[in-house]
């Protein structure tokens, strides 16, 4: 009940405002041992091993939610699996001016043009290593400065820096709201960039951490074929599909759909599911995949893992549903793996394919 009037306060706020207000509480409550607790095991059918590390639930919290690794600990205590925080250049960035955050509340989706404002690989780097006794899954996930002349050096330096403390580390390579990006979506460009990346993972890291790449959902059937192609043969650990889109807008109907920047919530949810799909068709299973895009219940996580996800991350849904959100959706997606007869949550990944 507190949580929901909280929600309904921070919805009067500008969204970036009230995002900030958001992690300082979690902040001031993770160093107090406040705020939101989900106790309890997880239900074992929704226990998955992938990378060698095994994942209690297949529901994560995607990057942008914590930037800047400031609450990672009370984000898993939402009931979070996994953890993932980023995207982190190597220099702190202050991003596109204000106002660059939009929620779509008809739409109950959001548009952002952020460009990775963020604090920086040295205050991140120094926050992951003081959480000792961690005992959640945390992902780092990494991006190039705006104004970087070397970009796959500056995903090199993510890797040195945090590699060694995240259990998986993610090249984006997907954000619309950095100029060029993209184009690192090629299979050229993604050699030379992986390359750079797993040859800076410190030497005295026992087992390295594996690569993910998070890719747009902004490609045609030949694109995603090809993308899907060339991935495989990079031998990537796993990807995230996808980031926000740049498309959609004709049947928006808030009065910020015509801003410019990336797509997210349910809006994105058909579509993102949709190429998710085609890509899992493509790759075979060959390597796990992350969907992400509108999932906002337990029938909106389970159908992603049937068209192919072997884990889900959220961010845009707490905006509309709070924290209770996330324990809704593990206790739902355990009734319906039961409901149509799965024993494991691995069993449904791609069941609707």
């Amino acid at each position: 009940m507190i949580w929901d009037l909280g929600l309904a306060l921070l919805r009067r706020l500008d969204p970036e405002t009230a995002h900030r207000l958001t992690i300082r509480t979690l902040s001031l409550g993770q160093s107090m041992g406040l705020g939101p607790n989900v106790s309890g095991d997880p239900d074992p059918i929704l226990a998955s091993r992938h990378w060698n590390i095994d994942f209690p639930t297949p529901l994560g919290v995607a990057a942008g939610f914590d930037k800047n690794a400031e609450v990672p600990r009370s984000a898993a205590r939402m009931g979070f699996s996994f953890v993932e925080i980023g995207s982190v250049t190597p220099q702190p960035q202050a991003g596109n001016e204000r106002p660059r955050l939009f929620r779509l509340p008809d739409d109950r989706g959001a548009i952002n043009r952020n460009g990775f404002n963020n604090d920086g690989l040295d205050v991140v780097t120094r926050r992951l290593a003081a959480l000792d006794d961690r005992r959640f899954i945390l992902g780092a996930n990494l991006g190039a400065n705006k104004d970087s002349a070397d970009r796959i050096a500056d995903y090199a330096a993510g890797m040195a820096a945090l590699g060694p403390l995240a259990d998986y580390v993610v090249v984006n390579v997907s954000s619309p709201n950095t100029p060029g990006l993209r184009d690192l979506q090629t299979h050229e460009a993604l050699s030379a960039l992986l390359e750079g990346v797993r040859q800076a993972c410190p030497t005295s890291t026992s087992t390295p951490p594996p690569v993910l790449v998070k890719i747009a959902p902004d490609f045609d059937d030949e694109g995603l074929a090809t993308l899907a192609e060339a991935l495989l043969a990079l031998d990537v650990d796993g990807v995230i599909l996808g980031n926000t889109t740049v498309g959609l807008r004709d049947t928006l109907k808030s009065p910020h759909r015509g801003e410019i920047g990336g797509l997210s919530g349910q809006p994105l949810f058909d579509f993102s599911t949709s190429q998710l799909a085609k890509f899992y068709g493509h790759v075979g299973g060959r390597i796990p995949l992350i969907g992400v895009g509108g999932i906002d219940s337990a029938e909106t996580a389970y159908t992603k893992i049937r068209n192919g996800a072997s884990l889900i991350q959220l961010y845009t849904g707490l905006i509309y549903k709070g924290p209770g959100l996330v324990p809704r959706i593990t206790t739902g997606l355990a009734e319906l793996l039961r409901r149509d007869g799965f024993t494991n949550i691995s069993d449904a990944v791609g069941a609707d394919l």
